[in-house]
């Protein structure tokens, strides 16, 4: 049986600016957001869509919960938190429990390799994890279930047949970020919800709840992590400030954060670039970074503007197969427009 383990981290978001922006133009900004988010509360096609909260260097111009729902209640971010697995590794990295995306992962986790391993197991990296290379069949999608499942999920992720070769193509899978959930648990001798609470518990307003592990105690990686719409805001901010805390403090290696937005590889299924646990893709004339949850569970960064947004959604359908994704882009996209400074 899975077991549900709530932890709760409770901070509060500073809303300092960073960015210039005059009274006007801050003025200008929220009021064609507000009129923007009326226009997505009446949208039939925009139903699922449960909070939008808007950032600009640091201060939020725009934060509205719709059906009910509130930006500071707890939703299951999905695989957005597959960038809050790559937060750590990089962490990891830079403490030096792991020596880098270069990294071989099986004499790290050779106790679960299978009998007559694949010799191709022993080329896979961790940079090849990060960015979904692995080569290894998917463990998502239609063999997501058999996967959580099994008695084992590393051991099983591990034996399952090659479909091309370490380093090939984008081969989207939950279980690679799990796999690094369990390298982090390894290396580490720690659970790797005891290293977000202490490696990103600086980050004011971060906060984790139900976090789902598999049936040997470690942290799914990648899937089934509660947050609210806030603590993913506060995340993102993380990101949008080259690591540091409003106060300062380098939580997460700049130059990590420039490696996970690096293109490295592009999604079969929409074509975007995908670097370190971040998709990446050009929304309203500006070059966008995000993470992506099951069901339209976005964390927007758009560096240019120095522009934080998050969107989270009802988790009631594939939202880049229902075409629910391309509307959440296109809120972006206006969203953009309105807070882009006048020529």
């Amino acid at each position: 049986m899975l077991r549900v383990l709530s932890f709760l981290l409770l901070f509060s978001l500073p809303l300092a600016t960073t960015a210039p922006a005059t009274a006007q133009s801050v003025a200008r900004a929220s009021t064609g957001l507000d009129r923007r988010l009326d226009q997505a509360a009446d949208d039939p096609a925009m139903r699922p869509l449960k909070v939008v909260i808007v950032a600009r260097g640091g201060r939020v111009l725009a934060e509205r919960g719709f059906h009910g729902h509130s930006p500071a209640e707890s939703t299951n971010i999905k695989s957005a938190s597959k960038s809050i697995i790559s937060a750590l590794v990089g962490i990891a990295i830079d403490k030096g429990l792991l020596k880098g995306p270069d990294q071989k992962i099986a004499p790290i986790l050779k106790a679960d390799l299978p009998e007559t391993p694949d010799p191709r197991l022993n080329d896979i990296t961790i940079g090849n994890l990060l960015s979904m290379q692995t080569g290894l069949d998917r463990m998502s999608g239609p063999n997501y279930g058999r996967w959580v499942s099994s008695r084992n999920w590393v051991r099983f992720a591990l034996s399952q047949p090659f479909v091309d070769q370490p380093g090939g193509e984008m081969l989207y899978s939950t279980a690679s970020t799990h796999l690094l959930s369990a390298i982090l648990t390894k290396v580490s001798g720690r659970s790797t919800l005891a290293l977000a609470q202490e490696w990103l518990g600086p980050v004011d307003g971060f906060r984790i709840g139900a976090w789902e592990r598999d049936p040997q105690g470690i942290y799914l990686g990648g899937n089934q992590m509660a947050m609210s719409a806030r603590s993913l805001l506060a995340f993102g901010e993380l990101y949008r400030n080259g690591g540091k805390t409003a106060e300062g403090r380098q939580v997460i290696p700049a130059d990590w954060i420039s490696r996970s937005w690096q293109h490295r590889t592009n999604s079969r299924f929409s074509g975007d670039e995908y670097g370190y646990g971040w998709f990446t893709r050009q929304i309203g004339g500006e070059q966008v970074h995000f993470a992506w949850g099951y069901g339209g569970q976005m964390l927007y960064i758009v560096p240019s503007l120095d522009l934080t947004v998050v969107m989270t959604s009802e988790e009631s359908g594939p939202s880049a197969r229902n075409g629910y994704r391309d509307l959440l882009h296109g809120l972006l996209a206006d969203i953009i427009g309105e807070v882009r400074p006048p020529d």
